[in-house]
């Protein structure tokens, strides 16, 4: 699509979304906005690779480092929520488990590093292509603060990216969403030496919030996304992981 034509389209487009008081205002920030967004929309150049330790956090005090073990695990998720599914970008996460001193289950969460997805149909949910550039849509996973991977325990939450909307638009802002994890099947051994171990999971029994602090367009991305959603949504992925135990990494 042209510039003429998507500039021509565009005020159209978005008296559709919004009141027309706040359309022109939207427009004249959408720039601004987007090249912020736009510097979170492509992978960053250091996103490590499923060997890379770099993210290994530091043990908990008195614990044994060769009992200890820094997990990087890489997982292909495909998430259905409220009216969207999609194929999301790859996820990497790092974390540490091991015996604590008094013998019980301990973990250390490390780093997730992700990219966006755009979502088809963009912010108005027309046809690819049938929408301006201006009313892209994308999400990206980042993590929720609350892990357990001894339960398969997961909190994420999905940041909202456009140019039409601030960084602050995600769902799960105030509460994110939780993942209870389950396999799919048996682990199967790929090697050796390194280690590396492949599983599948899913989850099919969350809910997922409304997305919070999106400006004008908060209760319309609700609408679009068919957001709150209580049942309906899955996460499923194929992943893979390796792991080194403290006392063999640099």
């Amino acid at each position: 699509m042209s510039e003429t034509t998507a500039a021509r389209r565009g005020p159209s487009l978005l008296r559709r979304l919004v009141a027309p008081a706040t359309a022109a205002a939207l427009l004249a920030g959408a720039a601004g906005i987007w090249a912020s967004g736009a510097a979170h929309a492509a992978p960053a150049a250091d996103t490590p690779s499923a060997t890379d330790f770099t993210d290994c956090p530091a043990l908990p005090e008195g614990v044994d480092p060769a009992r200890w073990r820094c997990e990087v695990h890489t997982a292909a998720p495909k998430l259905t929520m409220g009216k969207i599914t999609l194929a999301l970008a790859p996820i990497t996460m790092t974390h540490a488990e091991g015996p604590l001193p008094d013998g019980t289950d301990g973990g250390v969460w490390g780093a997730m590093h992700s990219a966006p997805t755009a979502v088809p149909g963009g912010l108005p949910g027309t046809p690819a292509g049938a929408h301006s550039p201006v009313t892209a849509l994308a999400i990206q996973p980042e993590y929720g603060g609350r892990s357990d991977f001894y339960t398969g325990r997961l909190s994420l939450r999905f940041r909202l990216l456009s140019p039409l909307l601030p960084r602050t638009c995600t769902i799960g802002a105030g509460e994110p969403v939780d993942f209870q994890v389950k396999r799919s099947g048996p682990s199967k051994w790929v090697s050796q030496d390194p280690p590396v171990i492949e599983f599948s999971a899913y989850d099919d029994t969350f809910s997922a919030p409304a997305p919070e602090h999106c400006g004008p367009l908060t209760d319309f991305l609700g609408r679009r996304l068919g957001l709150p959603a209580a049942t309906g949504n899955l996460l499923s992925y194929d992943a893979s992981y390796t792991f080194k135990t403290y006392d063999r990494l640099p």
